[in-house]
């Protein structure tokens, strides 16, 4: 690789983490030693800022997060860019998904995941038993987990900002129906939605995405997105793989991403391509 970046973005799921969700050393080590030698490297994920740290260590030193696929920006933990759903659209969204029988998790731009009470019956129906075969395991882990611990049940909707709605099912023909429902809704309200996989969607600020998270960290940092490289794997990196001036797709990348990209990675996120990409591609330079 020719190419020289100044600045590094880096997608979570199906990227930096395996398919049990986790971050290896080796792949910690390796962003540290491009950081050291002056790139700046960024986290730029669908999950909330509080979700990263259920899989990344809560002392990761980075240049910057792009958090809820653009809603929210951060830069040593303060919010440089901040977007909000309001909580009358968050209540639609919920009662369409209890009536089409959708799983939900609310984020709020700040504090913990919610989903209400009434629901958590058929919520937790859902996730209950094996996986599915054709859910992928880090997507059912990760709804496992909410459910046992990280879903804040409340009884009614707080006022308060919300950075975006998670939505999921086992059922992929379910979600693609439901998909189509709030594409309706959106004739009465403007909203964007983005999937990272057949069996969920999540519902944010219409004309946000990671692009647009990116561009105020790179503005912030004097960067330009030609000078830019990103690392990605599902549709909902599209934005991003169009933005920056070298986007490279992981080796299990949908084919969407691999016909928008410079390169692709010789392993999967299962066998840590993100640190045998960098490795090889920095050796000399570090």
């Amino acid at each position: 690789m020719t190419f020289s970046p100044k600045a590094i973005c880096l997608d979570m799921d199906g990227t930096l983490l395996n398919n049990y969700n986790q971050l290896t050393e080796n792949t910690l080590g390796i962003i540290q030693k491009i950081r050291k030698n002056g790139i700046r490297v960024f986290i730029v994920t669908g999950r909330s800022y509080n979700e990263v740290f259920d899989s990344a260590p809560v002392d990761l030193e980075l240049d910057g997060f792009v958090t809820a696929n653009g809603m929210i920006t951060y830069v040593d933990g303060e919010k440089r860019l901040e977007h909000s759903l309001s909580t009358e659209l968050v209540g639609k969204v919920i009662q369409s998904a209890r009536s089409h029988q959708i799983y939900y998790e609310v984020h709020p731009n700040d504090g913990e995941r919610l989903s209400l009470k009434k629901d958590q019956g058929y919520m937790k129906s859902m996730i209950s038993g094996e996986k599915p075969d054709e859910v992928g395991i880090n997507e059912w882990l990760e709804r496992e987990a909410a459910i046992e611990h990280d879903i804040r049940w409340h009884n009614n909707l707080p006022e308060q900002k919300y950075a975006k709605i998670y939505c999921f099912t086992k059922d992929h023909e379910k979600m693609h129906a439901w998909i189509k429902e709030l594409k309706k809704m959106k004739s009465e309200t403007n909203f964007t939605t983005s999937s990272s996989s057949h069996h969920n969607v999540e519902v944010m600020v219409e004309g946000v995405n990671k692009a647009t998270g990116i561009e105020a960290l790179l503005k912030h940092y004097q960067v330009s997105p030609e000078d830019t490289m990103a690392i990605g794997d599902s549709n909902n990196d599209i934005p991003m793989m169009k933005y920056v001036g070298y986007p490279v797709a992981m080796f299990n990348a949908t084919d969407q991403i691999k016909s928008l990209v410079n390169e692709m990675t010789e392993f999967t996120n299962d066998q840590e391509g993100v640190y045998h990409y960098l490795n090889k591609c920095f050796q000399h330079k570090l």
